[in-house]
């Protein structure tokens, strides 16, 4: 149960960190490569200290690795959080294809919804 509550809080910090369009490019951007915080805010128009926040808030959520080099911090993305929320949406994604699909073959088979559909053309 605890290994559970633990997956949960750190799905709650992968989807919130996700939640905000410049932590989304953020991600975006490191996935090309490494960079420091002053060329991950150059597309934005917010403040340093800003990105700075953002940086904390995916660096709390496991995407992110900050390394200070002297005066310069450099910036890398750690995908494995990643593939855990990835995880998450594909199990729900084929929970809700199967019953998707067994929805619709019952209304193919289902004599009353024909009627209605061949009524309503």
């Amino acid at each position: 149960m605890v290994n559970r509550a633990k997956a949960s809080v750190d799905l709650d910090a992968i989807f919130a960190a996700l939640a905000h369009p410049i932590r989304r490019a953020i991600v975006e951007q490191l996935a090309g490569g490494d960079a420091t915080v002053s060329k991950l805010a150059e597309p934005h128009d917010v403040s340093l200290p800003a990105i700075s926040k953002h940086l904390r808030v995916l660096e709390a959520a496991g995407l992110l690795q900050v390394e200070p080099e002297g005066r310069v911090h450099r910036c890398q993305l750690d995908a494995a959080p990643l593939s855990t929320a990835f995880g998450w949406l594909t199990q729900y994604r084929v929970l809700w294809e199967d019953r998707l699909d067994r929805l619709a073959k019952h209304v193919e088979r289902n004599p009353m919804t024909k009627g209605k559909k061949e009524k309503s053309s």
